[in-house]
């Protein structure tokens, strides 16, 4: 694909010189975008080599008229959904055309090609996994940090590294309040060292500037569904310039308080509103 940009590009340079004036000018102009567009092809390659996440990933990026086409594969939807938030910070970028397959999660497996467990107990703990890496992600205090995720019969294992003792414990309360956990195995280690989880974080905020309200309702609802001690179907959500309002019931005060810190966790989320959450008991 890209080599054919190259030739067109290169044909279209030799055309100039054998135009008149006006179809030159007109030519110089399309000459003009294709360059404009392969430089921002070329940011937004970079940015996901850069990018830890999406670093392992195949990924193709053709840019038309400022719409970036993603094609390719990753192995969740958080790495689908990082891939369109990255390539929308790249300057230049106005829209996302996201046709990136989700390979799904793999599973450890035997000789025989099966772990030993129920399908159906290996696609809860697929779920499961992917639930907690989105929550981690989103999660404007963890989304940076170096922290591998693994689901066994319901237990969620927790490896790698956080900046500090709070970050630890906010990694491990989000797991836990996540429907389908039974258990938390926090294996992290912390350390106060700068580097590699700093500069990552550092990376997924300048994607962080191009997070539109769309983006911030859809990750607010989903922490709701997700989490084990709110009915997210009971909570509405709305946002305007990073400010989320919410409103709907809630059963008690503190599963208010707990989706007002919920939605202000959240990446770009600016201040929360729940004035119109209402406290009380809930029909039958």
């Amino acid at each position: 694909m890209h080599t054919l940009k190259k030739l067109a590009m290169a044909t279209a340079t030799a055309g100039v010189l054998a135009l008149s004036p006006i179809a030159a000018h007109a030519a110089d102009g399309d000459l003009s975008r294709q360059l404009t567009e392969a430089r921002q092809e070329g940011s937004v390659w970079t940015a996901f080599a850069l990018n830890r996440h999406l670093s392992p990933f195949s990924i193709d990026v053709e840019i038309e008229n400022g719409v970036a086409i993603l094609t390719g594969e990753v192995e969740s939807e958080v790495d689908r959904d990082l891939a369109e938030q990255v390539a929308l910070g790249v300057d230049g970028v106005r829209e996302v055309d996201n046709q990136l397959q989700v390979a799904g999660e793999e599973v450890e497996r035997s000789a025989d090609g099966s772990d030993g467990r129920a399908f159906s107990t290996r696609f809860n703990d697929a779920t499961t996994t992917a639930t907690v890496k989105s929550k981690l992600l989103w999660n404007r205090n963890t989304e940076g940090l170096d922290i591998n995720v693994t689901t066994r019969d319901g237990v969620v294992t927790l490896e790698g590294r956080a900046d500090s003792d709070a970050a630890s414990e906010l990694a491990e309360r989000l797991a836990r309040n996540t429907e389908g956990v039974r258990q938390v195995d926090n294996k992290l280690n912390v350390s106060a060292e700068g580097g590699t989880s700093d500069r990552a974080k550092a990376r997924v905020d300048d994607a962080g500037g191009a997070i539109s309200d769309t983006w911030i309702t859809s990750k607010v609802k989903s922490s709701f569904l997700f989490s084990s001690n709110l009915d997210g179907l009971d909570i509405s959500v709305e946002t305007k310039s990073g400010q989320v309002t919410l409103s709907g019931q809630v059963a008690t005060d503190a599963e208010k308080s707990l989706a007002v810190e919920t939605a202000e966790n959240i990446r770009g989320v600016r201040g929360v509103n729940a004035d119109a959450l209402r406290v009380g008991g809930r029909e039958s």
